[in-house]
């Protein structure tokens, strides 16, 4: 896999930072629960950038959530228009981040079923 330029990079940290600093002081729907926007990847022609979020909550929560991301989303993207000052604003796309969700999964089913340590070197010796 190729890895992006840095010119994207910029672009994919300007734009989390700009709508981290929304989500905390200007986006006031009931809708928005406690957001975290956890990635971004803008696209290579920056037509558009999905915006990868987790939220505390249910899945009810989480639909509500993102429900109040969608309605906020163009004025978002003049915000981030204003500080990339590019010709074209890329169109934001919300998307669930379910890694801490998988995480949380994994480590319950470790919990439940501890790995087994296999390693001879670990095991005490006999006296043979």
């Amino acid at each position: 896999m190729k890895r992006p330029s840095h010119r994207i990079e910029r672009v994919n940290e300007t734009i989390k930072m700009v709508l981290s600093e929304l989500l905390l002081s200007q986006i006031k729907d009931p809708r928005v629960g406690m957001v975290t926007i956890t990635s971004v990847r803008v696209s290579k022609d920056f037509s558009s950038a999905k915006v990868y979020f987790s939220v505390m909550g249910d899945d009810a929560q989480r639909a509500d959530t993102l429900r109040g991301l969608k309605s906020a989303r163009h004025f978002m993207r003049g915000a981030v228009a204003d500080e990339l000052k590019l010709r074209n604003s890329p169109e934001l796309r919300f998307v669930y981040d379910d890694t801490l969700d998988r995480a949380m999964a994994i480590e319950e089913a470790l919990k439940k079923n501890p790995p087994k340590d296999d390693d001879p070197e670990d095991e005490p010796e006999t006296g043979d």
